[in-house]
């Protein structure tokens, strides 16, 4: 709470009563004086020496002032000529006191551990001498005040300051002194930012507050004569500063450029016209504060290259002939596979997933060696030549797994021999690999979820079993000659330690612990398993035993023997129980036995007494037990050897010492072999009288195995290795060899092909890349290596290691060279440059370090402290250097920075504050990973803690554009490929493989196998493999550069389509059709194509004579053969292509590509066309330009059918829209000379007179409204939608705006469109599809019959109709203007077309925008911020200028003004007038000509924009949904039109039905007035989601006024309450740990009811802020609804005044009784509902809603999921359901009319229904845009507000 009296600001001053000095002290010469100019007092404070003359706050040191705002404003003026000091103490986070000091006594910024000290430069009056000279001075300024001084606002941000200069936390101000010499008015703090030269009716008009800036307390603000400029008078200084003179980290005043601080200044003061340079200016280099504490304007943001995922339809496929399997992420089905070893098969499987939920399983054949577009029976790749309906990345997959190092992960006791000895089978974490011994190849089984923890094979290997660890512990049985998973159970158990499977293969044992830590013995039934049948569990039993091994008799698979600590057990299935007899052990019973074996070699009829079991202990004793009599019948102990000479050697059998610790034994027929704890593989006879044969290793063994030919041993460590020992030869080879932990980090070594590898086991280890064979091993045995880096030229390598030291390592020499120890915490990040001439590293204590390591012995050239984020989960890839070796990029000095620097120097250039790039987001966001593009791209790749990529440009911090969603969780690693095309990030356990281009609608590839979260993966230089590291080393081979040459004819470019063999493609089509056009009947049914216009490549061309027509008319124009007359829909689909493309004829003039032009044809013509299509391939990738229109993304549909009432009848009838749609582009119209304006929301067009405010609705799209256009005469608007419910086309509507009515419906273009226009003349219409449609058609403006259409092979962005020369056009796209010239003649249409590339001093850029200008002139802008003036009479571009640092998405022309709208949210003004006279310079024109008359800085993105024909006023929209009507001339913005940003959750009234109060998921409040709907208020609490709302009951205070109060629930478990007369929060608590969702008041509003989303219902009172009850009943579902009611004391026989109730999402509705003031609360009802069982389950599942019926309080009515789709209504005193309304689906949203018996009830199918509950009537109404999520009637019952995401409809209800 100690923050909630200090808000909004806290006087210091008044606070403390200096005056009284009481808590304050003062020293010296301190007195009171009156100052003219603020004309009141202030406090003087004067004397030599500054240490003996100060005014101190608190009175002792021992005190504190415990003032926790951020910002520090301090009122003061210097004294002239003298030095003045003022110390502020500071506490941190850590209870550390830090002094801040700042002075013009000192030189130079000087800082410690615990005192900064900042010099302070003195600003002088306007037009002095010294403020002149301070323009242009650099340094030298520090020093006494000047003699102009003036009174100075001064802003310190004490928070940035701790954490920039001592990365420390701010906490509280702890004590100011303030020492002599300065006059001093006052100080105070606030979390606000204050900007003292805005007022408070300034702040009413623009509406600053929204964006972070308040006015000067009025207690607090410097008086300003009227007509003057507060700059003028005063200075505001605020530091972090952004001011240029020397010294940096001064206190001095910054720049006032709008540019610089514009989000404290968002409406810049109007300027004089100012010159505008063609040339960007030079940008000198920011310090560091500059970078990240100046205030700023918010981040640009380029629009994302994103796509919503198509749709597509399912297939079924062929079944598998393959060998290998893909299987995807979560993959739980039976059909996990496993490849086995066929001849012509490599036998390798490929892990991966796609984003779809689907789980698919396909069938592919990669080999290395082979080409991978190879196609296999009974699978079928389906190339973009043949289907373009989902592109996505090629070849899939684009990995393979080849090989991996690792064993265990669980447990190193599991080797198995397989395929008669020659196939070893292990586990590797999640998965089971299969290696085969003569070739070393792998085969993995995968399925697993998680680390397999033991496996178990049956007599001749071909069932095998697996069990993995988790609660409870899953079981797979696979068939292993063909790899197919039989069965996947659940153990019954907690971890499985042990399995053994019958000989037969019908019996599965094994055991492991319940939850309470017991041992559990399990046998299973598994004889049909192999007949598709599930394994059943036949006994179960539970034993205070310790069980180590478990096997089955291989005589009977009814019999089991176990052993552990202290006891060998026989165990016996019998009658469903599984029942145990220990082995009397006699002397042995203590013993820890390890494992055991039967004697092998005796024919299975022999009878259970010849049966010899043999068990091993850690002792060194084998007991040899007889089965049948269950005793010991021998027992011996093994000895170490005692060395009695040099060569030969003597085995004891018993000897008084310690014995050899066994840890596993296997017997053949001949002979034993055992494991020792020793490392000793050793090979006994029968009796163990000697030891024949063994092996050293350097580690414990865990299990041994002897092949089933006798011939070879297999044995494990407890390391991770695998041996084999052929017995024969007596060589032994090493199967596999890993490391014993986590593998950390790795680096590759392109020339000698080798790896090195880091490990949580302390080891260094080398491999060979090519055949994956250890060569070296480094260990530190008291130290863990952190951080890898391989030398790029010379045979060494770097190494970090967790104590900061970082070691030189030679390899060819295998010895230490260098040692250096600057770091004191673990090494987060380590690399070389790209030519070896320096070495970075950096440690977990932010510490970097640069290293020279041209010469022969390596020095420290330079050492930072403090500038890496101090975070150790950063490494291992802290640190990332560009490919050109320029640039050295981290993460730091905070989470939230990304700093790059000179990679020679470690000069800093650029810092990007990356927690605030995305405007959207509710929480900072950090940056996690970073790592630089590929040289030339110069992009910077950065991953955040919300799951994105954010691709930066590396020069200027500029966001290019940003990949959402990348893992479900942090991304731990990315990458490039060499070659710039593809990313690699991991995350998830999973790595997934991105086209860097983004070309795609898949645009990646998911690949799963890793069992631990991955630490690091990359390409090898040559990019022929990717290697992943964590629990293990993952090598596969990427298959993407053998798919190069395939991709290029996948996916074809513009330039090939009028190559030759296209053309045969045309033609081998047509000939397909010829001849399958017989009379033979059809074998299968003909599958309809969709008819497009073909794909237009307009080629660039050199510019004509200009003496000549630049156009040329048009080859391809076919005449109209049926005109479409008298329809009212005109369906696009009836317009079909013209034959083939013509082939060009190589000429010596230029050739101009012509047009393909597509008019009506009859209907043979059309399917003829309808055969010819599909051969056009595009990749519809969305461009670099946010003009492009992209609908929001909506789970909902519209519905199929609905009840639609008489207009006479109707009950409803739409009175208000709150919002305006920012997603659209150029969907707000307004024409100034009749006044007619209108703009979209959702689906529903509105009609508004600006001067009254009242709307019209016309309704009928379907969709989501893109964009409108309305004609120059104002009788005609064009709307424009995506498609209807049954629609193929979306849908332009046409409609009279003098009737008011929809007079056509055109369909034509696929996807959406873009961008409409009527010419001068309004007899024709243009229309645009976008980036995927990308055609354009030209319309009848009077028939609206389409009378030309033509698609382009790219994108094109804009298109205008010339404003002086009728039937000119123009269109802009990809680095080109196309003009294009009709002609009518009659009925028949003409185009000539002249396609013009932009100039190069332009530079690679996209045309985004354009508009026609008077006198031949055109104006288009560029998505780099720079508008081109043409000649439309020459076609040519005379001049251009750059007008932004972003990109220009509108433009507006007239006379000599013009205005341009781009994505910095800068609205700007131009005065043109000298372009026209430059015109006639050409290339000679000077772009300084342009003045850039005023700038206004708005809310968001220019979407759409009108102005009138002075230019003087306009209206503009922006994508935060908010129109503004600008006012060049008075420099205003006023909103004309806001609504919500994002989904609206909760409407709520005041009880007078006066006003009315809306909040959402943008974190605002907003409280309108319900007369005219205005609004009134807005509470803005950044970074939450307000989820619940509730308006408090009518309350009169003392003073007899009446208090209006609203509390809001938010995301973060807060509660607020607003004070709606105040206009401020007066209370903020915090009941609940996570999100409130529902809120009501009691009926007397003196306690609050919040319900959160864990179920917990919390009581708490609004006065005291406490919280004295929480009601636990739902618990853990989360509270959808909260109601309260008055209740009569006769109503239900329980006392209590308050009658309520609580709705949760386990369909749970419980009603209480209270009286609060006799704190009772007393549950009088339960009401739970049955959801149905079947398999189709809505998601997101329908919310549970109940409400008290207003016409009779004893009834609540319900809805949710349910049985049935209906509500209910409950009789509270008859306690059951009275009645059911049946409803056509599940309800969203519901709300009972309290005037009459009404019922509203919202669905996700976009429908709102009204039922007359006493007429049993219903009636649908549409208009919403998405899922009608909140329906609420007023308190009075006439109007009835509904919400679909951020609009706001309300309805007028009509009773009568």
């Amino acid at each position: 709470m100690a923050r909630v009296w200090q808000h909004p600001y806290l006087n210091v001053f008044k606070h403390f009563k200096v005056e009284e000095w009481k808590r304050s002290t003062k020293e010296g010469d301190v007195t009171t004086s009156m100052d003219k100019a603020l004309k009141g007092t202030v406090y003087r404070i004067s004397g030599a020496v500054p240490a003996s003359n100060y005014l101190q706050l608190p009175k002792t040191s021992t005190q504190s002032l415990g003032l926790t705002g951020r910002y520090l404003y301090i009122l003061f003026k210097p004294a002239p000529a003298k030095y003045f000091v003022v110390h502020l103490d500071v506490a941190t986070e850590d209870s550390q006191v830090v002094r801040i000091s700042f002075s013009n006594l000192f030189k130079e910024f000087k800082s410690t551990a615990t005192w900064l000290q900042f010099p302070f430069i003195c600003g002088a009056a306007k037009g002095s001498v010294y403020e002149k000279t301070a323009k242009t001075s650099k340094r030298d300024l520090v020093g006494l005040a000047p003699s102009s001084v003036r009174w100075t606002c001064l802003m310190l941000d004490l928070r940035y300051i701790l954490s920039l200069y001592l990365n420390r936390g701010y906490s509280h101000l702890k004590s100011v002194k303030l020492c002599a010499n300065l006059l001093v008015k006052n100080l105070f703090t606030s979390d606000l930012l204050f900007d003292p030269a805005v007022t408070f009716s300034e702040v009413q008009q623009s509406r600053r507050a929204l964006h972070g800036v308040s006015p000067m307390p009025r207690e607090m603000a410097f008086p300003v004569p009227k007509g003057e400029n507060w700059h003028d008078l005063y200075d505001y200084v605020r530091f972090p500063s952004d001011g240029s003179k020397m010294p940096f980290d001064s206190i001095q005043k910054g720049t006032l450029n709008p540019a610089t601080v514009a989000h404290v200044e968002d409406h810049p003061i109007s300027q004089l016209p100012k010159e505008v340079t063609l040339s960007k200016p030079v940008r000198d280099r920011v310090s560091l504060i500059q970078q990240i504490t100046s205030p700023r304007e918010r981040p640009r943001q380029s629009p994302l290259l994103t796509k919503d995922v198509p749709k597509i339809a399912r297939t079924v496929s062929a079944p598998l002939q393959t060998d290998r399997t893909c299987f995807r992420e979560g993959l739980q089905s039976r059909s996990d596979s496993f490849l086995p070893s066929s001849p012509a098969d490599d036998g390798s499987i490929h892990v991966y997933a796609h984003k779809d939920d689907g789980v698919t399983v396909h069938a592919v054949s990669v080999d290395s060696d082979e080409n991978p577009y190879t196609q296999t029976t009974g699978s079928k790749v389906i190339s973009a030549r043949s289907s373009t309906r989902c592109l996505k990345l090629l070849p899939d997959p684009i990995l393979k797994l080849r090989k991996i190092i690792g064993f265990g992960g669980c447990s190193t006791r599991w080797a198995l021999w397989a395929a008669g000895g020659s196939v070893v089978v292990y586990p590797c974490h999640a998965l089971i690999i299969a290696i085969a011994l003569d070739s070393g190849k792998q085969t993995f089984l995968a399925g697993h979820t998680d680390k397999v923890s033991a496996l178990a094979f049956n007599g001749n290997s071909t069932l095998l079993a697996s069990a993995q660890i988790g609660q409870p512990s899953v079981m797979r049985l696979w068939d292993f000659p063909t790899g197919k998973c039989l069965c996947m159970f659940k153990a019954g158990m907690h971890s499985v330690s042990c399995l053994s499977l019958s000989y037969s293969g019908g019996v599965l044992c094994g055991t492991g612990k319940d939850k309470h830590g017991k041992t559990v013995v399990v046998v299973w039934n598994t004889i049909n398993v192999n007949h598709g049948g599930e394994a059943v569990m036949l006994a179960k039993a539970h034993t205070d035993v310790d069980i180590q091994t478990i096997k089955i008799a291989f005589f009977d698979d009814t019999r089991m023997v176990s052993c552990g600590r202290d006891n060998v057990r026989l165990w016996r299935v019998r009658s469903g129980s599984l029942r145990s007899c220990p082995v009397n052990l006699g002397e042995y019973r203590s013993l820890d036995f390890t494992d055991l074996d039967f004697e092998a070699g005796q024919s299975s009829q022999c009878e259970p007494d010849d049966r010899t079991l043999f068990v091993c202990s850690r002792s060194g004793h084998v007991l040899e037990i007889d089965y049948k009599n269950v005793t010991i019948r021998n027992a011996r102990r093994l000895m170490p050897t005692e060395v009695q000479h040099s060569h030969r050697r003597e085995k004891q059998t018993f000897n008084s010492g310690p014995g050899i610790a066994l840890n596993s034994i296997c017997l053949s027929s001949s002979f034993c072999a055992t494991a020792s704890e020793d490392g000793y593989l050793r090979l006994w006879p029968l009796d163990f009288s000697e030891v024949f044969l063994e092996a050293e290793h350097d580690y414990p063994l865990s299990s041994v195995r002897i092949s089933p030919d006798n011939l070879k041993v297999l044995c494990t460590t407890a390391t991770g290795n695998v041996g084999c020992l052929d017995i024969q030869s007596k060589d032994y080879c090493t199967i596999m060899r890993s490391h014993a932990d986590s593998v950390s980090a790795f680096s590759v070594e392109g020339c000698q092909k080798q790896l090195v590898t880091v490990s949580q086991d302390n080891s260094i280890r080398i491999w060979n890349l090519e055949s994956m064979q250890q060569l070296y091993e480094f260990t530190a045995s008291d130290e863990t290596p952190c951080a890898v880096s391989f030398h790029p030229s010379q045979h060494i390598f770097a190494c970090g290691f967790d104590t900061g030291v970082v070691r030189t390592i030679s390899l060819a020499t295998s010895k230490l060279l260098e040692e250096h120890k600057q770091h004191r915490g673990p090494i987060t990040g380590l690399t070389f440059s790209p030519d070896g001439n320096f070495m970075y590293s950096c440690c977990s204590h932010g510490t970097l370090t640069l290293y020279n390591c041209a010469i022969q012995k390596s020095h420290i050239v330079r050492i930072l402290v403090n500038v890496v984020s101090p975070d150790a989960g950063h490494g291992p890839d802290a640190l990332s250097v560009s490919c050109d070796g320029r640039l050295l990029s981290f993460v730091g000095p905070s989470q939230y920075i990304v700093t790059l620097m000179d990679a020679h120097t470690l000069d800093e250039l650029l810092r990007i504050d990356v927690s605030i790039l995305d405007l959207d987001s509710t929480a900072l966001d950090a940056a996690m990973r970073l790592c630089f593009a590929p040289f030339p791209l110069g992009h910077l790749l950065v991953t955040t803690s919300s799951q994105k990529v954010l691709v930066l440009d590396a020069k200027t911090g500029r966001l290019i554009r940003v990949i959402s969603q990348v893992h479900k969780q942090s991304c731990s690693s990315l990458s490039m490929s060499p070659d710039a095309r593809y990313l690699l990030t991991a995350g998830d356990r999973a790595i997934k493989v991105w086209d860097y281009g983004m070309r795609f609608d898949i645009n990646s590839q998911v690949f799963i196998g890793h069992s631990e979260p991955i630490r690091q993966v990359r390409f090898t230089p040559d990019q022929r493999q990717v290697i992943s590291v964590g629990d293990a080393i993952f090598l596969w081979d990427f298959l993407g550069v053998f798919a190069e040459e395939s991709s290029k004819d996948e996916i074809h470019s513009s330039e090939s389509l009028n190559s030759p063999e296209v053309e045969s493609d045309l033609e081998q089509l047509q000939e397909d059709v010829t001849s399958r056009a017989t009379d033979s009947p059809r074998q299968l049914v003909p599958v309809p194509t969709v008819v497009s216009p073909p794909c237009l490549e307009l080629s660039s061309i050199q510019r004509l004579a200009e003496d000549k027509d630049p156009f040329s008319e048009s080859e391809e124009e076919k005449e109209v053969n049926q005109k479409v007359k008298g329809r009212e829909v005109i369906d696009g689909n009836k317009v079909s292509s013209a034959p083939g493309l013509k082939e060009a004829i190589c000429s010596q003039e230029p050739l101009l590509a012509k047009p393909e032009v597509i008019q009506p044809h009859n209907q043979a013509a059309n399917e003829s066309g309808k055969e010819n299509k599909g051969s056009v391939p595009e990749t519809n990738v969305r461009p670099d330009c946010y003009r492009h229109f992209c609908p929001r993304f909506k789970a909902s549909a519209p519905a199929k059918a609905f009840s639609s009432p008489l207009t006479s009848n109707e009950v409803l009838k739409l009175k208000t829209v709150i919002g305006y749609n920012g997603n659209g582009r150029g969907n707000m119209v307004w024409n100034p000379d009749t006044g007619f304006f209108a703009y979209s929301c959702g689906c529903v067009l509105i009609v508004e007179d600006l001067h009254s405010g009242a709307q019209q609705h016309w309704l009928g799209h379907p969709e989501e409204i893109s964009t409108l256009v309305v004609s120059h005469d104002a009788q005609v608007l064009a709307s424009a939608s995506g498609q209807g419910s049954g629609d193929s086309r979306c849908q332009i509507r046409i409609w009279s705006v003098q009737d008011k009515a929809c007079r056509k419906v055109l369909f034509h273009h696929e996807t959406q469109v873009q961008a409409m226009a009527y010419s001068r003349d309004d007899r024709l219409l243009v229309t645009l599809g976008d980036y995927v449609d990308r055609v354009l058609a030209l319309w009848n403006a009077h028939t609206y019959d389409l009378m030309s259409s033509t698609r382009f092979s790219e994108p094109v962005h804009e298109v205008a109709f010339s404003l002086t020369s009728v039937g000119h056009l123009a269109c802009v796209g990809k680095g080109t203007v196309t003009f294009w010239l009709t002609e009518q003649q009659g009925a028949d249409i003409s185009l000539k077309v002249h396609k013009v590339p932009i100039p190069d001093a332009v530079g690679p850029a996209e045309l985004t925008s354009l508009c026609y200008s008077t006198g031949c002139l055109l104006y288009t802008g560029t998505n780099t911020g720079q508008i081109c003036a043409w000649d439309t009479e020459t076609n040519r571009c005379f001049m251009t200028w750059e007008a932004v640092d972003g990109e220009i998405g509108i433009l507006q022309c007239h006379g000599n003004k013009l205005v341009s709208g781009s994505n910095t949210k800068k609205i700007q003004l131009w005065s043109v007038v000298a372009v026209q006279e430059l015109r006639v310079k050409g290339s000679s024109a000077s772009s300084s000509s342009v003045l850039l008359e005023q700038e206004m800085t708005l809310d968001g993105t220019i979407v759409s924009a009108m102005f009138d024909n002075c230019m003087d006023m306009g209206i503009v929209g922006t994508t935060a949904g908010t129109l503004w009507y600008i006012n060049w001339a008075e420099n205003t913005s006023i909103r004309l039109i806001s609504g919500h940003k994002n989904k609206v959750n909760e409407v709520a009234f005041s009880p007078q039905e006066s006003h009315c109060a809306t909040c959402g998921e943008d974190g605002s409040v907003r409280v309108w007035s319900l007369a005219s709907m205005e609004l009134v208020v807005q509470f803005q609490v950044l970074n939450q989601s307000c989820l619940c709302l509730a308006w408090s009951p009518k309350s009169v205070l003392v003073t007899g006024t009446e208090s209006e109060r609203i509390v809001a629930g938010y995301s973060d478990g807060t509660l607020r309450v607003f004070s709606i007369s105040r206009t401020e929060m007066e209370l903020k608590m915090h009941p609940h740990a996570v999100a409130v969702t529902a809120l009501g008041y009691s009926a007397d509003g003196e306690i609050i009811l919040s319900g959160g989303k864990d179920g917990l219902v919390a009581i708490s009172s609004p006065r005291t802020g406490m919280t004295f009850r929480v009601l636990t009943d739902h618990r853990s579902s989360p509270i959808h609804v909260i109601q309260n009611t008055r209740k009569q004391h006769s109503e239900l026989g329980v006392e209590g005044d308050d009658l309520w109730l609580a709705a949760s999402a386990d369909r749970r509705v419980s009603v209480w009784v209270s009286d609060w003031m006799k704190d009772k609360c007393e549950l009088i009802d339960w009401l739970s509902f049955p959801a149905p069982t079947g398999p189709e389950v809505p998601s997101p599942l329908p919310p549970s809603l109940a409400a008290f019926c207003p016409w009779d309080k004893s009834i609540l009515a319900y809805v949710g999921y349910g049985l049935q789709k209906e509500i209910l209504f409950y009789s509270l005193q008859q306690k059951q359901v009275i009645e059911k309304i049946s409803l056509p689906s599940f309800a969203m949203s519901l709300s009972l009319s309290p005037a009459a018996k009404i019922i509203a009830v919202g669905f996700s199918e976009r429908l709102l229904r009204l039922i007359d509950h006493k007429a049993r009537t219903e009636q649908d109404y549409v208009g919403h845009d998405d899922a009608v999520g909140l329906c609420r009637f007023t308190p009075s019952g006439k109007c009835l507000f509904t919400a679909s995401y951020n609009e706001i409809l309300i309805w007028e209800v009509q009773i009568r």
